[in-house]
């Protein structure tokens, strides 16, 4: 990884860190409503693949450069098979995967999604930690976070959005009680090729 690199990384990491220990310091609640999901999603029509196009920083995501996906499909017992891939910083494939099955039978949009052998993401079933607060239309792209709003994850079905898209985004962001700086870009072939607070991209 070049200096260059290092240094974008280490610029769009240090802002999207500091606003999010300002806005979750002791004693601050960032949000006190709970997660709202979608009313209703059509789980059939959340197959397939998606390309993560912004996320918020994690420590299981941290080793991919670029290209992140997930694809899914359902397995016998109607729970959903999540094969997440992606390119690391040395250009080889990393992949996972894992099952996701559905804890909220009213919208069936909040999910215990667990990856075996996986520290704290290890057991098969228990709470949501994946829920969809918002679609885009024909389920062209979603957002994804979860109870504490600690996570969240920008889909698409293309590797790219056009801005006016964008900018339904970053407003699902807002009213899911997150702040769009605390997603950083992810580059994707046929997307973005930089890292960025999504709050300045």
């Amino acid at each position: 990884m070049n200096r260059k690199v290092l240094r974008t990384m280490g610029s769009a990491f240090a802002l999207a860190a500091a606003t999010l220990a300002t806005v979750t310091a002791p004693g601050v609640v960032a949000h006190a409503d709970p997660v709202t999901p979608v009313a209703n999603l059509d789980v059939n029509r959340y197959l397939g693949t998606w390309y993560q196009l912004a996320a918020v920083p994690q420590y299981f995501n941290l080793v991919c450069a670029r290209d992140t996906r997930a694809d899914y499909t359902l397995d016998a017992q109607g729970d959903v098979v999540v094969h997440n891939s992606c390119t690391t910083w040395s250009g080889g494939p990393n992949d996972i995967q894992g099952t996701a099955t559905i804890v909220d039978p009213a919208t069936r949009a909040q999910l215990h999604v667990s990856f075996p052998g996986v520290p704290t993401q290890d057991a098969r079933y228990g709470p949501a930690n994946y829920i969809v607060t918002a679609l885009g239309a024909d389920y062209s792209w979603a957002l994804v976070t979860d109870p504490n709003r600690l996570s969240g994850f920008v889909l698409s079905r293309t590797p790219a959005l056009e801005p006016g898209e964008w900018d339904r985004v970053r407003a699902a962001i807002t009213a899911a009680g997150e702040n769009p700086c605390w997603y950083l870009t992810s580059p994707t072939t046929g997307g973005s090729e930089t890292i960025t607070p999504l709050c300045t991209a």
